[in-house]
């Protein structure tokens, strides 16, 4: 028997997603009409609107679909920001941002998940949107700072120089700590030097590659 995947997006916005306080009407049509199990791996296309994470290849995950709506909400995007998206995974995050902003640019690390998403993003016709190749814990830098700034992997603290990648008055959504109770956080760039921190859910999400924080030796 086939599945109906309309109606199974349907049940997961209505039984998962807004249950979980996401009543922002514009995020919702982006998840009912925006066909998540077309970025789903073949294998998994029939979990594409399970309520847990699904796996994708080098050991990373796409969020659960409550947390993707959660981000996407807290971040209240306006259509004529700008948002970086750190970790593209299968680019459903990516599509997400892109129907809410003026432009995305997406870093991923795996070059293999960053031509997928690309092949993807193209079939869908979503053109805002610019995928590059890097590191962003070692190395990689934007060519400009952005409105928005999404990570999509867990850090155990939040990188000094992700803080600078936000334009003031710009958010920041990102999840810190350890397993199993990391926090979801949207900090907000007040000015230059001030940030303010809103600590939103707890959840739990595979490390941001090179986010491991360094072995404690002891002597």
């Amino acid at each position: 028997m086939s599945m109906n995947f309309d109606h199974a997006r349907h049940n997961m916005v209505e039984q998962q997603v807004r249950p979980w306080e996401v009543l922002d009407s514009k995020v919702l049509n982006i998840l009912e009409t925006l066909h998540r199990e077309d970025f789903v791996p073949v294998r998994y296309r029939k979990l594409a609107f399970a309520d847990l994470s699904v796996p994708l290849e080098h050991g990373q995950a796409m969020m659960k679909p409550v947390v993707e709506g959660r981000l996407l909400q807290a971040l209240e995007i306006q259509p004529d920001e700008t948002v970086l998206e750190i970790g593209t995974g299968s680019g459903w995050i990516t599509a997400c941002l892109a129907q809410l902003a003026k432009h995305v640019v997406s870093v991923e690390v795996f070059e293999d998940l960053s031509a997928g998403a690309a092949r993807t993003l193209k079939e869908k016709e979503i053109s805002n949107v610019d995928l590059e190749c890097g590191d962003a814990m070692q190395g990689w830098q934007p060519e400009q700072a952005h409105d928005v700034l999404v990570v999509t992997g867990s850090v155990e603290t939040i990188p000094e120089h992700f803080r600078g990648w936000v334009n003031p008055g710009g958010r920041m959504f990102i999840i810190t700590g350890c397993a199993p109770a990391m926090e979801a956080t949207l900090c907000t760039r007040l000015n230059v030097s001030e940030w303010r921190e809103e600590s939103l859910f707890e959840t739990d999400l595979p490390r941001l590659v090179n986010a491991e924080p360094a072995p404690e030796f002891e002597f």
